[in-house]
């Protein structure tokens, strides 16, 4: 036999288990209309490892991992299409998004909006980006842009929440946690840090060098370089007006190169981080559920069960529909020993009825709080 032999007879078996599977899933429809009737849940997990064990056994032990794989993934299939059955009519979420859709018009250009730190700090800059025409005011810490946003002082809050080159800000993926907040844009922001200094003093000058700790380890090799004493602000910004209140003449600040302007200081260097390519992820949250025109990318943050298999579950609801999953972050629960939720990043458009039948899964799992759904701007 030779090549075209072999795949005329691959084309044989495919067409023979294409008309399995199309045979299979006739009879999980008539399984879920019974579990329908009959109130039974959608997962028999005695029932799937059986059927595991049966059919690794029988294709033999050379197979026996890709046969796992092949038939866990259409068990997967078949409780998706099971699900899809017993559910009836959209979900209270489902629901909820569509009315956000058609009710929230167009991104607004003006709003008062809460950012951490100060004037010059990088969230004013994405701020401005993001908005137009914002009345911008300022909070010490993350969690009083969150608080502001909650109690209705300002519309929306900006946050950095993840960088390119030092990772998640995980202080803010704790505090959405705990407020109830949700995304409503994001946005990527190219971070070009430069250590500034009053006017007259050199590099050779400086022993101290303040900054927020992001922006201290994405500094780090030139740091580590220079040999000085690090110490961690709140903020860069504030960082920056720190060093142009002091009277010292040894200190100096990592921000962007607007803080020069605002705080009358001196740059010292243009390039200081650790790589040209260092940009953050900002995310703007609101009180209420807002989504525009054109949210293409959903968040949300779930928990997976103490069983084999279930984050592969979470994760093969997008895949088997073909969204992307672009992010996954896990953060510990509080309390509970490496017990672990997390958060989802998917490039989904929020319209979509696969998005919708997903989301209308997701929202019956133990513990499932849906962030978002956004545009990204640059």
């Amino acid at each position: 036999m030779n090549l075209q032999d072999y795949r005329a007879q691959l084309d044989q078996i495919d067409d023979q288990l294409a008309a399995l599977f199309k045979q299979r899933m006739e009879t999980v429809k008539n399984v879920a209309d019974y579990k329908k009737e009959h109130n039974t849940p959608v997962l028999a997990a005695n029932r799937e490892r059986d059927i595991l064990y049966r059919v690794t056994g029988a294709c033999g032990e050379e197979l026996q991992e890709y046969t796992k794989i092949l038939y866990s993934t259409l068990l997967e299939l078949s409780r998706d299409y099971q699900e899809n059955r017993l559910n009836t009519g959209e979900s209270k979420l489902c629901q909820d998004i569509l009315a956000s859709v058609e009710s929230s018009g167009e991104f607004p250009s003006r709003a008062v909006v809460a950012c951490q730190g100060a004037e010059g700090a990088y969230s004013q800059i994405a701020c401005d980006k993001m908005f137009p025409l914002p009345q911008i005011l300022y909070f010490g810490r993350f969690d009083g842009v969150f608080r502001a946003v909650e109690n209705g002082m300002c519309r929306y809050g900006i946050l950095p929440i993840e960088n390119s080159a030092a990772g998640s800000v995980t202080e803010v993926y704790d505090l959405m946690e705990k407020y109830n907040c949700k995304i409503v844009r994001s946005l990527k922001l190219k971070i070009e840090h430069c250590l500034l200094a009053k006017p007259g003093v050199s590099l050779k000058d400086v022993k101290e060098v303040v900054a927020h700790e992001q922006a201290l380890n994405q500094c780090g090799d030139f740091l580590k370089s220079s040999g000085v004493k690090v110490t961690v602000f709140d903020n860069n910004a504030r960082a920056a007006k720190y060093v142009a209140e002091s009277e010292r003449t040894d200190i100096a600040a990592i921000a962007s190169a607007n803080c020069a302007d605002l705080y009358s200081l001196k740059i010292l260097s243009e390039k200081v981080s650790n790589t040209d390519h260092n940009y953050t992820r900002f995310i703007c949250i609101s009180k209420n559920l807002e989504i525009y025109e054109g949210a293409n990318k959903i968040t949300f943050v779930a928990s997976a069960s103490h069983r084999p298999g279930s984050l592969y579950s979470l994760i093969a609801k997008f895949a088997t529909r073909g969204l992307n999953i672009s992010k996954l972050e896990s953060r510990p629960i509080p309390g509970k020993d490496f017990e672990f939720r997390f958060y989802f990043d998917v490039d989904a458009p929020v319209r979509s009825k696969d998005t919708l039948a997903v989301l209308s899964q997701l929202e019956k799992e133990d513990f499932f709080t849906f962030l978002g759904a956004y545009s990204e701007v640059f």
